[in-house]
């Protein structure tokens, strides 16, 4: 008799039906445990299951979101390109979806997450869709970004913010549809603030800023209730304030705002037994805003404030275009600023730069001053920008260079015995592109004889970040012949930490800013401006990173021994402010080659 009998089940059947019941069970334990929020989802678009996590993140019982439609749970309906993605993805036509999505929680508050939608693996139909919660994340994007466009002395809108709302301000589409299409500025610098500096003290002169900058927002305030929006108050830098006007009504308006000011200021500050009184000018500007670019307005203001500053201070002035056709410093200035080059009118200061850990003279930076003979001794923010709008910039650097490693060389062979110092000399944009900077160092180095790694040009970050082409050619040849290249003012533009790896780069200047933070220790009670504990983070992941990358530190504007100790306790290489030497001229380089020992500072 033929035929087949069912027999009992082989155990090589038992064992893998019970391994595959035991993995479906393991799965769906892990499911259920994930911390990451996730549904499976079906071709339709529906919630098969979802786990614990995912429900605790939309508020809801993962058992009543079965069912549901996976798009409205997480809004991926909101734009048609992400829709389409999803259902692309859906569909299998599409690899993966990843979105960021604002939802709002049953009690109330918002929750931002990133929304990822996969296919499932094997062949089975559907797709995972796992939410992640990143509002942690983008809360501290805010605060970075809250920290990068403040004044860390003041509180208000830094420079950066300022000219992003003026340059958003300006915008077509900004005035074009509603308001009054016009915009207003009063450019505010305080008289004699620099003497206040000299005599008491940055400390002191940090706290009058931070009442200065208290008073004007007072005013700004009271201004904003009477009419449709705030002036928007700003640190420019130093003791320059602006207050911005949109859709001001006219001149009227910014003239009583600027008197506003004015009186706001006159009642004396009274700061920790110091009381203090100033006055301040103010430089008015009101026009269309149409035809008018940041560039311009900044520039009449400036020279507005200019013609306060002249008529006596302690006043505003209204920006006069006859007058300024026929009367602005900064044209006399430009127009001076080749013959003076040739009449050797300007001279070079020189800051040492000193090491943190043994407190000697390592390097100085060559700093240039311009002997004017109507306008007395001008710092460098008084003319470089003219130099570098005239094309100046270019006789004026190539002379700098000339000069500072001539002065070097002498020091190292008037001082044999001494470790050489190198010396660190400022170069502009234009003078990459506006000449052969390569050649004018290869050359000057060769006359000289000075040792090409005793030579450190400094680039702004601004500059540095943005180059490509011929200026990051330049700024390699110069590395290959052994210059080295430090980025000035680090920390106050981009900071693109990842282009900042590809660059021939030897050191990075911390911008004063981080650094003022660290000048008080012990009791902070009678500080106007407490110290933020993020300064200390931010400068010390800014050294450890510049570290990883080979890159030696300088921290610009040390001027008390509790921040050069925090800075060295933190790794910071080298030193530069107050606390060592203001600039001076060469021959008191020369003294202070012999008495390394002056400058060993803040040693415990």
């Amino acid at each position: 008799m033929s035929g087949t009998s069912e027999g009992p089940t082989p155990a090589a059947d038992l064992d893998r039906s019970a391994v595959t019941d035991s993995d479906q069970n393991t799965y769906r334990r892990v499911f259920a445990a994930a911390p990451l929020a996730m549904a499976v989802v079906d071709r339709e678009g529906l919630v098969v299951s979802a786990n614990p996590a995912l429900g605790g993140l939309l508020g809801a019982d993962p058992d009543g979101l079965t069912g549901r439609v996976a798009a409205d749970l997480v809004d991926l309906a909101a734009d048609a390109r992400t829709w389409h993605a999803y259902r692309e993805v859906l569909r299998g036509r599409q690899a993966r979806l990843r979105c960021t999505r604002r939802l709002k929680h049953p009690e109330g508050h918002s929750v931002w997450v990133q929304v990822t939608v996969t296919p499932l693996t094997g062949g089975e139909p559907g797709v995972l869709v796992s939410v992640a919660d990143i509002s942690a994340r983008r809360e501290l994007q805010a605060r970075l970004r809250h920290l990068q466009m403040h004044d860390p002395v003041t509180r208000l809108p830094n420079r950066t913010l300022f000219f992003e709302r003026l340059t958003a301000a300006l915008e077509a589409e900004s005035y074009e549809q509603s308001g009054t299409g016009r915009i207003g500025l009063c450019y505010l610098d305080l008289d004699g603030f620099k003497a206040v500096n000299d005599t008491l003290g940055h400390r002191v002169g940090d706290r009058l800023l931070s009442a200065v900058a208290e008073r004007l927002t007072r005013v700004a305030d009271e201004t904003g209730y009477a009419r449709a929006g705030t002036p928007l108050v700003a640190r420019l830098g130093g003791d320059e304030f602006a207050l911005l006007v949109e859709d001001s009504t006219g001149t009227e308006q910014l003239a009583d705002l600027a008197e506003s000011a004015l009186k706001a200021l006159e009642a004396p500050f009274d700061l920790a037994g110091q009381r203090l009184s100033l006055t301040a000018s103010v430089g008015v500007v009101e026009r269309h805003a149409a035809g008018t670019t940041a560039t311009g307005l900044m520039q009449a203001a400036d020279t507005t404030l200019y013609w306060a500053k002249a008529d006596g201070k302690a006043r505003w002035t209204l920006f006069d275009p006859e007058r300024n056709a026929h009367l602005v410093t900064r044209q006399a200035l430009s127009s001076t600023l080749r013959p003076a080059i040739e009449r050797g009118e300007f001279a070079l200061e020189y800051q040492p730069l000193v090491g943190m850990e043994d407190g000697r003279l390592s390097g100085v930076e060559a700093l240039v001053r311009w002997n004017h003979p109507q306008f007395g001794t001008l710092a460098p923010n008084r003319f470089i920008g003219l130099a570098e709008e005239d094309g100046s910039i270019v006789q004026l650097g190539r002379w700098a260079l000339e000069t500072a490693c001539r002065q070097a060389r002498r020091w190292q062979v008037d001082h044999p015995d001494e470790p050489p110092i190198f010396v660190s000399v400022n170069v502009a944009v234009r003078q990459v592109w506006d000449s052969d900077l390569v050649a004018d160092v290869a050359r000057t180095l060769a006359e000289t004889g000075l040792a090409p790694h005793l030579l450190q040009l400094e680039l702004t970050e601004s500059a540095v970040m943005g180059s490509s082409g011929r200026p990051l050619q330049a700024l390699q040849a110069l590395s290959d012949m052994g210059v080295r290249i430090a980025i000035d003012d680090f920390g106050t533009g981009y900071s693109n930490l990842a282009y900042l790896s590809r660059l021939p780069v030897s050191v990075l200047k911390l911008d004063g800013s981080f650094v003022r933070g660290f000048q008080y220790e012990g009791d902070k009670s009678t500080v106007a401006v407490p110290p933020n504990p993020a300064d200390e983070v931010i400068v010390e992941a800014m050294i450890q990173l510049a570290h990883r990358l080979g890159l030696t530190v300088t921290a610009e504007c040390v001027e008390t021994s509790a921040q050069a100790t925090r800075l060295r306790r933190i790794g910071c290489d080298t030193g530069q402010g107050w606390l060592y030497s203001r600039p001076v001229p060469p021959d008191r380089i020369s003294e202070l080659l012999g008495g390394q020992a002056a400058y060993a500072v803040g040693k415990p």
